[in-house]
């Protein structure tokens, strides 16, 4: 393609014009050269003769034989005129053509020096002007004819526009043409003699090719033409050495040379000739042929630059380089489409003519004009399927270069996602300390495979695409099989790896399925001996019953016991960890221990079966020892639930007498290893329900986020929601998703390492105590969850999420289930505490409780303290809150001279107090309608009392539940009745707490403050009772 391209450029850009290009493009197709020489015509397209014709020729040194000329002249003649002939000798030529030859531009000299000949448009006045034109007829021997009309100011027309005429007249027919000879006509019929003259010596020192024949019709006034003959006969000398010509008499003697049909109407021919229109096309043609070669020229940079382009090494680059050739292309293939249009409407406007006036035969020159523009309109068209044919190659390889960029980016991307899945596959080194563990390290294993998915599957993808570029015959083969190679090498490689993993985690599971059935086992015996009444197998009948009852528990056995620890240790070998071999060994351990008192219980039962040589008084427990006895944990009654029938019969009654036999053997024995054996399945039953509690509340939770909270941004839900919901899923579902996380990622898996040692659990409690303080802001927010649900519980939304979900509870039920949740912690912590007094843990166990009932008790205040209503200030400036409850309040306010005292107290005023630590807060509850949270109080402020200027007086005569607040030097009493004496006792010893905190502060400010302003402080008395300088201890009322 380069090649043509430089053929185009180079023909446009030659002296000739474009005559060499079809001969390129015909040569490289492989015809045969010689077949360019029709096209030579077509340097007439550039309107220039070439490099030689820039500048005049000198004057041919001399001159051939006038007598010659006349005899030929002579022979020719038709009525014995005189004629002359003019001509250059054989010799002249070759030295025209050497100089010709040896100044034309090499090709490689072109490439660098556009050289423009003469165009039409550039002498377009000048040809105007008429003196001279080119009419396209020839002579007998296809001679061209130059014809000079008569024109009074010839001699006026200066030399330069003279010579530049001529020059491009000469220059438009073709080689061949143009060496056999010009043949003038110059019509002087109106002129003078010596106008005559004047224009013949002009001519031959001026004219710039070679001449065959000038024919100069002379004046045909008598005394002109009398003047001529004499002028020419006696300076026939003088004439002789200027230019040869033959004087003709009349336009008849002028047809004797040339035909009429090649001769225009002004010298009696029938040849039509408009040099407006000549003039025209001779412009149209010239501007498509400059036209051409700029496109050529410019296809050929176009082309260089596609050569020469180097791959770029990124997406981004490879797609901007062929964005922009390709914009490049579209402009050149525009600049085509426009030239071939001028192409085709320079054809149109050559053929007007012919078409309007089919009789007339077109002229030499039209002919050759109409050959120039064909065969320039065939070299655009060639040149473009040669371009398109080379760009189509281009556009392939960016387009694949492209193609490979993506795939190495995305191989990169993948490759990197591959290795870190793999290094995360690494760390999933743990096998389990449980059945629940196991399980759930499956669960993460199954999540982090379906997350693992997606790069997997882009994986297999990416590499199936390089396998397709492959086949598509891609340039960068050996480039892309090996990465293609390599994905799935990866892929393969990390599926053997989860695949291996989850065989592990497999033989886990199933062993600990093993160990929990053993413990089960284990328990389940321990229950049936405690439970057997030993009452009646003091008989022989009961003792047989015991005894097969014994009997029948030994036989399952066989299903659920450890048989062979050798077998085990063989057969879990790849992930029998230390820990995990220790505790195979403890649980077989406990196995055996069961088994052995199963042993001693029968031979007992055998004894008392075999020999009974007096009936045995049977006698009822003690009512004490029922009464003692503890009630069942109800995550015991809610294991029994979920067990099926058959052992919910074994279990349900056995086990509170089980617990009531371990009481009783705690008073009796002080604690034996049945006892302590007893407690220790209590503790895990208690565990196990916190477990199972705990994971169905975390799905719980995961449920209602992913099937409501999730939903709510669904865009193919948006238009179910109801107005007063959209933008509201903060208010509707508070911070449940911190919960859930701190739960799932967090405390449940704390909780799952003390399956083993149940009495701990209360570490794990008081490790994470802070982050058990977001319930608070949950609860803060459920009176607005609450209300927002009522206004938008009938929404399609809830209900269509509802069907999702197949719950069959309501959204708000769900919404309530932290609430829930951080209350049942208090009772399952009592309940483990209850069976661990004798433990490690029961201190830790105990200091849990009382955190997380601190934690309720700050959460029920902070809810009331979020109700109340009318106080301008900020209360979080009053400090942390320290208790709030409902009170009778009397007030007994002495004021300047009133006094309000006896009244005040026979009408007590119900209020609501809040204690904070810089002040108390007076407000009147009042209830609001609705239902559940829409019911809850709101509570309207009254009035409050800084506390560096409150007294109290802890006992009021006469009732043991009212105290006294006292304010300013007892200027402001306040008389309160707790509903009960321990409330009394409690706000009595918090404010004297706060009183204390302060007389303290108070007495390190003492130090940098002045004796003025520690007069002015209020202290509180050292007894809990503000005391003042002209007030003396306030006692008991």
């Amino acid at each position: 393609m380069p090649g043509v391209l430089g053929a185009v450029a180079w023909t446009c850009t030659s002296p000739r014009g474009l005559p060499g290009l079809c001969a390129q493009l015909s040569t490289s197709r492989g015809q045969p050269s010689s077949q360019a020489s029709p096209a030579e015509p077509c340097r007439v397209a550039l309107g220039g003769a070439g490099a030689e014709d820039q500048e005049p020729p000198p004057p041919p040194p001399w001159w051939g034989d006038f007598g010659t000329m006349a005899k030929r002249g002579a022979s020719r003649g038709a009525r014995g005129t005189s004629r002359r002939w003019l001509c250059l000798p054989p010799l002249l030529q070759r030295w025209r053509r050497r100089r010709a030859a040896s100044r034309r531009p090499q090709p490689d000299e072109i490439m660098h020096h556009d050289i423009r000949p003469l165009c039409a448009a550039d002498i377009r006045d000048q040809l105007q002007k008429r003196f001279a034109y080119l009419s396209g007829g020839r002579g007998q021997d296809g001679s061209p004819v130059i014809t000079f009309p008569d024109y009074p100011a010839f001699g006026d027309v200066p030399d330069q526009d003279f010579q530049n005429v001529m020059t491009y007249l000469t220059s438009i027919p073709s080689l061949q043409d143009a060496g056999i000879g010009f043949i003038l006509v110059i019509d002087r019929r109106q002129d003078r003699w010596t106008s005559v003259k004047a224009s013949i010596l002009r001519i031959a020192a001026s004219f710039p090719a070679n001449l065959q024949l000038v024919l100069v019709l002379r004046p045909t006034g008598f005394f002109q033409r009398t003047l001529s003959d004499l002028a020419f006969r006696f300076n026939r000398d003088d004439f002789k050495m200027k230019v040869p010509v033959i004087m003709l008499s009349s336009v008849p003697e002028l047809h004797g040379y040339i035909d009429k049909s090649q001769l225009t109407e002004d010298l009696g021919g029938t040849l039509a000739y408009c040099h407006s229109r000549w003039l025209c096309h001779r412009t149209a043609i010239e501007s498509f042929a400059l036209l051409v070669k700029q496109t050529a020229q410019m296809l050929q940079a176009f082309g260089t630059e596609l050569a020469e382009t180097e791959l770029p090494n990124d997406v981004q680059s490879t797609s901007s380089v062929l964005l922009a050739h390709t914009e490049k292309k579209d402009r050149a293939k525009e600049d085509m489409k426009l030239a071939l249009v001028e192409g085709r409407r320079v054809l149109e406007s050559i053929r007007e003519p012919l078409a309007r006036s089919p009789e007339q035969s077109p002229s030499q020159d039209q002919l050759d004009s109409q050959s120039t523009v064909q065969r320039l309109l065939a070299q655009l068209n060639e040149t473009e399927a040669a371009f398109d044919e080379f760009w189509a190659k281009h556009q392939q390889k960016l387009e694949q270069c492209l193609q490979l960029r993506h795939f190495e980016q995305d191989f990169r991307e993948v490759k990197s996602a591959l290795d870190v899945l793999a290094q995360k596959v690494t760390t999933f080194t743990e096998v389990g300390n449980s059945l629940a563990h196991v399980q759930h390290l499956l669960k993460d294993l199954a999540g982090f495979e379906e997350k693992s998915s997606a790069a997997v599957q882009r994986a297999r993808a990416l590499s199936r695409e390089g396998e397709q570029l492959i086949e598509h015959r891609h340039y960068a083969v050996d480039s892309i099989r090996p990465k293609c190679h390599e994905l799935r090498h990866l892929c393969d490689q990390f599926a053997a790896d989860l695949e291996r993993r989850r065989g592990l985690l497999g033989k886990s599971l199933e062993l600990h399925g093993l160990l929990e059935a053993s413990m089960k086992w284990c328990d389940e015996g321990i229950y049936l001996l405690a439970s057997q009444p030993v009452d009646k197998c003091q008989s022989q009948d009961g003792a047989e019953a015991a005894l097969q009852e014994l009997e029948r528990f030994l036989e399952t056995g066989a299903e659920n016991k450890i048989q062979e620890l050798s077998k085990i240790f063989q057969d879990y070998e790849p992930i029998l960890t230390k820990d995990l071999l220790e505790h195979v060994q403890r649980v077989f351990q406990k196995q055996e221990s069961v088994e052995e008192m199963f042993h001693r219980r029968q031979a007992s039962l055998k004894k008392l079966a075999a020999k009974q040589t007096r009936p045995v008084q049977p006698v009822a427990p003690r009512p004490e020892a029922l009464t003692k006895s503890p009630c069942p944990s109800p995550g015991i009654r809610r294991g029994s639930e979920n067990h099926s029938s058959e052992g919910s019969a074994l279990r349900r009654g056995p086990y509170r007498r089980a617990k009531s036999e371990v009481s009783e053997g705690r008073q009796g024995r002080g604690g034996s290893t049945g006892d302590e054996e007893s407690l220790a399945v209590l503790r895990r039953h208690v565990m196990k329900e916190l477990l199972d509690t705990e994971r169905v509340y975390v799905e719980e939770l995961l449920c209602v986020l992913e099937g409501y909270a999730a939903e709510m941004d669904n865009p193919l839900m948006t238009h179910l929601i109801s107005t007063g919901l959209q933008n509201k899923k903060d208010v509707l579902f508070g911070n449940m998703e911190e919960i859930y996380h701190f739960h799932n990622r967090i405390f449940l898996r704390e909780l799952e390492n003390y399956t083993d040692c149940p009495e701990l659990v209360g570490r794990c409690f008081l490790e994470r105590m802070e982050e058990f303080q977001i319930y608070e802001k949950y609860c803060q927010n459920k009176p607005r969850s609450e209300s927002l649900w009522r206004q938008c519980s009938d929404c399609p939304f809830f209900q269509e999420c509802q069907k999702k979900l197949d719950h069959k509870l309501s959204l708000d039920s769900y919404l309530l289930k932290p609430v829930q949740r951080i209350t049942k912690y208090q009772l399952l912590l009592k309940e483990m505490l209850k069976y661990s007094k004798s433990c490690e843990g029961a201190e830790d166990l105990q200091e849990a409780l009382s955190s997380i009932l601190g934690i309720l008790k700050a959460v029920n205040d902070s809810m009331h303290l979020i109700a109340i209503t009318g106080y301008e200030g900020n209360l979080s400036d009053l400090g942390r809150l320290l208790m709030q409850g409902a009170f009778s309040v009397w007030t007994d306010h002495k004021r300047g001279h009133t006094k309000v005292k006896d009244l005040a107290r026979f009408k007590p005023m119900q209020r609501h107090l809040f204690l904070h630590e810089k002040a108390v807060l007076f407000c009147k509850r009042r209830e609001e309608n609705g239902e559940g949270y829409e019911k809850a109080p709101s509570y309207s402020y009254k009035q409050s009392l800084n506390m560096t200027a409150v007294g109290i007086t802890e006992n009021v005569k006469g009732d043991a539940k009212k105290f006294e607040i006292w304010y300013n030097a007892r200027e402001e009493v306040y008389i309160i009745q707790a509903p009960t004496p321990e409330i009394k006792a409690a706000w009595v010893s918090e404010i004297r707490k706060v009183l204390t905190s302060q007389l303290q502060a108070c007495r390190e400010a003492s130090q940098h403050r002045t004796l003025e302003q520690s007069q002015s402080l209020p202290l509180p008395a050292p007894a809990g009772t503000r005391l003042e300088q002209n007030f003396p201890p306030v006692r008991d009322a």
